[in-house]
């Protein structure tokens, strides 16, 4: 069954939404975002789960990423930016879940990151890291030989098409789960996770 993660949750009723439709993890932003949490913030979001939790960080040092890593009590990184290679490396070696960002343009490479760290495959976009709201050309995704996690522009009505074309081993979504940049709408949250699971 999909793996799936809800990203960007800043709520307790967000957090229960993705919870009880049966997500597998979920993902805090620590970086510049309408997403953004603080580090305590994220602590005491993640007392309240079971899930996995991720820690979204941009052009942060390992010694850091991994301080809040224990601060929060987290369980995986997704590390985007000029330490992405450093964070991921170290976190491996932490045993952590790492989701190794790869933005897609227009071919997807994925030689260079080791088969102990996921791949997760976003839309590329010079001025962000993530969270644009669009999809790249599945096609270039096709016949993917190991574990990744497709994102980019997922919502309920597209990610049961995505999983059962593409076969990723995960999925996540965050900003079309919103009502507003930063908002999320539990009742979209709880269709995702349903509709990634019913392939």
């Amino acid at each position: 069954m999909t793996w799936v993660k809800v990203c960007g949750i800043r709520t307790e009723e967000a957090l229960a939404a993705a919870e009880e439709a049966g997500a597998d993890a979920v993902g805090f932003v620590l970086a510049d975002s309408p997403r953004r949490v603080t580090v305590v913030e994220a602590r005491r979001l993640a007392a309240l789960t079971g899930l996995e939790t991720i820690l979204v960080t941009v052009d942060t040092p390992p010694d850091r990423v991994l301080a809040w890593v224990d601060e929060v009590g987290a369980t995986g990184v997704q590390p985007h930016g000029r330490y992405a290679a450093r964070v991921a490396e170290a976190a491996t070696g932490r045993k952590l879940r790492v989701l190794r960002p790869v933005p897609v343009a227009d071919r997807v490479e994925l030689a260079a990151i080791p088969n102990d760290q996921v791949p997760i495959l976003d839309t590329a976009d010079p001025d962000r890291h993530g969270g644009t709201g669009r999809r790249f050309d599945w096609n270039l995704a096709a016949g993917l030989d190991r574990p990744w996690v497709l994102a980019g522009g997922l919502d309920p009505e597209d990610v049961a098409d995505a999983v059962a074309r593409l076969r990723p081993w995960g999925v996540d979504a965050s900003s079309r789960l919103e009502t507003e940049p930063g908002v999320k709408d539990p009742e979209k949250i709880r269709r995702f996770v349903v509709e990634a699971k019913s392939v």
